[in-house]
């Protein structure tokens, strides 16, 4: 039997023609192994980030046993030793600027080349107020010369109890 050309009606158009197999599968393994390192990696930055807030303000080494041992030393460090490390060791880390603490050592040391043989000296310092682990500290620190010049000046410390006490501004 002879089929006649009109007798097998053409595919109606529009449809698209056919695709052969199934979608290929998706890879699970590697969107989880994905999601595996993205969390890793923000729990480590996380804790990197953790561990430099609570460090950032260790107190390293020892501190004094009272507020006004604190001040005397980091007085005998700036004013008699002229050593801006040793008066470092004796600065709360909160406020410890090496450069402003050599600074300051910076500025004896120009009174004593401007100066006629420099003495610094002061009064005992005195815990003007303490509440638990904060005190104020204040003194009288006196400069004299060998030609009698004598210039005063009365500071005021902020010392704070953590690994001992620190001596943490100055006014």
């Amino acid at each position: 039997m002879p089929v006649s050309p009109g007798a097998i009606p053409p595919p109606p158009p529009g449809y698209p023609p056919y695709a052969g197999g199934a979608e290929p599968k998706k890879k699970r393994g590697l969107l989880i192994a994905a999601i595996a390192l993205a969390v890793i990696m923000v729990l480590c930055v996380g804790g990197g980030v953790v561990t430099f807030l609570t460090l950032r303000n260790a107190e390293s080494g020892e501190g004094a046993k009272e507020p006004a041992v604190a001040v005397d030393e980091f007085l005998t460090a700036v004013y008699k030793d002229r050593d801006a490390g040793k008066a470092a060791d004796h600065v709360c880390a909160a406020s410890r600027d090496d450069k402003k603490i050599a600074a300051k050592v910076a500025e004896v040391e120009k009174y004593a080349a401007t100066y006629q043989n420099p003495r610094f000296k002061w009064t005992t310092p005195k815990v003007d107020n303490q509440t638990g682990d904060r005190a104020t500290v204040s003194t009288r620190i006196t400069m004299t010369t060998a030609d009698e010049k004598v210039a005063d000046q009365d500071l005021r410390f902020t010392v704070v109890q953590k690994t001992g006490w620190w001596v943490c501004e100055v006014a």
